[in-house]
């Protein structure tokens, strides 16, 4: 058995970690030691802790032995760095020239430039790392194909449109344009700022 001691202000500053800190991993080591504090036996912390190993319960404990509450907020972890991030300033200069539209072009384009095959939820996360976001776009209908609706839209420019964009201008009137959603809306990832509206 491993006896430690616990002073007034180890026992407050573990049953406020316990619950505050923002890892779930260093809340589980306050845990188990607050519950030690308490008198606890080391099977009955193991079962309230979910903690199923001996050895990981002992090593709590030494981490709080050797530096108190501060040494549990260690986690000695790093995670690995991404393979793309070495690419991440050609891959960057390519997407603003050609931004993709989907995350599975994305991929695809990234395989093809880096030899780099990622699945798509990485490819995500990837271009959000990248300063990349998910823009919903739409496209300005195009002139009509036909003499007959040519001439329609071009007398409907003189006869009513603008005269009424002359009245807004003189703040005589109030000019709501709307476009009625189409199947042309679309989806596509871009930097942010990328598409702007021009007056």
């Amino acid at each position: 058995m491993i006896n430690l001691k616990f002073s007034e202000a180890d026992n407050s500053a573990l049953d406020y970690e316990r619950y505050h800190h923002p890892h779930p991993q260093v809340q589980r080591k306050m845990e188990a030691l607050y519950l030690k504090s308490q008198g606890l036996r080391h099977h009955q912390i193991r079962d309230l802790c979910q903690i199923k190993s001996r050895t990981t319960l002992a090593t709590y404990f030494r981490q709080f032995e050797e530096g108190v509450v501060e040494a549990l907020k260690d986690l000695h972890y790093k995670g690995q760095s991404s393979q793309l991030n070495q690419h991440m300033a050609s891959l960057k200069a390519h997407f603003e020239a050609h931004p993709p539209r989907t995350a599975a072009a994305a991929q695809t384009e990234i395989e093809r430039l880096t030899g780099i095959k990622r699945s798509p939820t990485q490819i995500k996360a990837f271009l959000k790392r990248m300063g990349m976001g998910f823009c919903k776009v739409g496209y300005v209908p195009g002139k009509a194909a036909n003499e007959e609706k040519m001439a329609e839209q071009a007398q409907f420019l003189v006869d009513q449109l603008e005269p009424r964009l002359a009245e807004a201008q003189s703040a005589a009137r109030a000019l709501f344009l709307s476009m009625l959603p189409t199947l042309c809306t679309g989806l596509t990832w871009a930097f942010s700022g990328a598409f702007s509206v021009s007056s």
